[in-house]
């Protein structure tokens, strides 16, 4: 008996290090399904304790009980159960089973590119950038006064469209990719992508679309 018991408690004990170090996007997904969650809220869970008929997860919203339906008659049963509960919750959310987990900064054009634009918004962020005695006109404008005269002009209609796109491309990001391949709203990783989106547009779009086609492709071949 006293050797069951231990043997139930390092299964159990298994499981929870398991989740923890492994599946954080899985017991995101249960609190912001089973127990209506947010997603800024969810984004540290960590399993803190499991029975045969329910977990209990911590988060900043705190303590969330979420039953285990039906329970389970033996620690062998709870892989097949998580994944089955997942399963659900990621349906339930529109989610996708795919998450990504990382950031991968522009190369090549793509580079150049994010740089041009974050120095376009940097430079035609206000007026005076263009006027004498502002660094930009004293160290890279003042031998071209004309051209300088011509950016004053047309500041407020670079900049404020510029924002203006920028910032529905970073929301779309959001909404289209970011919420549904399970990146915390909030999280560093999450501020990466929206930043980098606001920043350059399409070009984030671009390289966060080839990550999921990458972890598609893994999975494909893990089921052979």
């Amino acid at each position: 008996m006293a050797d069951q018991s231990a043997n139930d408690a390092a299964a159990k004990q298994r499981i929870i290090s398991h989740m923890n170090s492994d599946h954080q996007d899985s017991l995101r997904r249960y609190l912001e399904h089973y127990s209506q969650v947010s997603s800024f809220a969810a984004r540290d869970a960590k399993l803190a304790d499991i029975t045969f008929s329910s977990m209990v997860i911590l988060s900043s919203s705190g303590y969330c009980t979420v039953p285990i339906s039906p329970p389970l008659t033996r620690w062998s049963q709870a892989r097949e159960r998580a994944v089955a509960m997942d399963a659900e919750a990621t349906a339930g959310l529109g989610r996708s089973n795919i998450t990504v987990k990382k950031y991968k900064k522009p190369k090549g054009f793509l580079a150049v590119v994010f740089v041009a634009a974050a120095c376009t918004f940097v430079v035609f962020s206000k007026r005076s950038n263009f006027e004498p005695g502002s660094f930009i006109y004293d160290h890279v404008l003042k031998h071209t006064p004309g051209f300088a005269q011509w950016c004053y002009k047309i500041q407020p209609l670079v900049i404020y469209p510029m924002i203006a796109l920028h910032g529905w491309e970073a929301y779309h990001m959001q909404k289209s990719r970011l919420e549904k391949h399970n990146i915390p709203f909030g999280s560093r990783l999450w501020w990466k992508w929206v930043l980098s989106t606001f920043i350059e547009g399409v070009g984030a779009f671009m390289r966060f679309d080839r990550i999921v086609a990458q972890e598609k492709e893994k999975k494909e071949k893990a089921r052979h």
